[in-house]
């Protein structure tokens, strides 16, 4: 299928008013300056990011990271490949969380979820600590920010056992499905966040399933360091790289770019409270 050129100038990057935020990143691995990252972000109009605890440390980080900066918000996970790791302190871990997921500026319980690509983990075990996190995550009032790679069927399945979800509580990060999950994900209510991949040109799949979602069940994300969206693909991503992302999304469902980022703008107050 056809898809947008990704091609546009430095000049025409920045987001119009309302702009935009990175609904999820990982400035603790980028290891800069936050300051400076939050500086470029909002000169290409991306206002607030989310940044996404995979462990203790991370988590930890995230909060701080929260509490000091106007611009950030906090997810706090266990990342399902991480979780074999700490099985033996599970309750102590999960009474951390509980207690991180407390503080004001944690909007989400993720990343949580399945992988069985890498399969770090035994399913069973990182099924148990999904089902974990899910139950902070209603205990909080929290979003439940979902890591799903090769697992949709488990993590749909798992999910129904805690239906019905309040409006707009679960979201895909990193949406990994095509156009026939997209579907089933709009059904039930459930936001599907898309990251720089959907630019690749290898993408046809998740630019299929782009389509399919609902604008208003849409979300925009970095994942950075990782998946650096065209035309930067193979340099480190960061926040600010969001703004590639919303225009690739507008100009893919043929949406005004102020109207997607008005629409994205309205999801994020109501997912994450802010």
């Amino acid at each position: 299928m056809p898809s947008p050129s990704g091609s546009v100038d430095a000049n025409g990057v920045t987001l119009p008013d309302p702009g935009g935020f990175d609904a999820h990143t990982h400035m603790d691995i980028l290891g800069l300056p936050v300051d400076g990252v939050l500086e470029a972000a909002r000169a290409l109009g991306i206002g607030r990011v989310v940044n996404v605890g995979c462990d203790l440390p991370s988590s930890r980080w995230s909060v701080s990271a929260a509490a000091e900066y106007a611009d950030v918000y906090a997810a706090v996970a266990i990342h399902p490949n991480e979780t074999s790791k700490i099985d033996d302190r599970r309750v102590e871990v999960l009474v951390e969380l509980a207690s991180l997921a407390a503080s004001p500026k944690v909007v989400a319980i993720g990343e949580t979820g399945l992988d069985y690509y890498r399969d770090w983990s035994p399913r069973s075990v990182q099924r148990e600590w999904f089902r974990a996190h899910i139950e902070i995550a209603r205990a909080a009032g929290k979003a439940v920010m979902i890591h799903d790679r090769e697992a949709h069927e488990d993590v749909l399945s798992i999910l129904d056992e805690y239906a019905p979800w309040p409006p707009n509580r679960v979201i895909f990060h990193c949406f990994s499905g095509d156009a026939a999950m997209a579907a089933r994900c709009a059904e039930a209510g459930y936001l599907m966040s898309f990251a720089g991949n959907v630019t690749f040109k290898n993408a046809d799949s998740l630019r299929e399933a782009a389509l399919v979602a609902p604008a208003e069940l849409m979300l925009a994300e970095t994942d950075a360091p990782y998946l650096t969206p065209v035309p930067h693909r193979g340099k480190p991503n960061s926040p600010a790289m969001t703004a590639y992302t919303i225009r690739y999304l507008a100009e893919l469902k043929n949406l005004d770019v102020a109207d997607f980022c008005a629409t994205l703008q309205a999801t994020g107050a109501q997912v994450f409270a802010w």
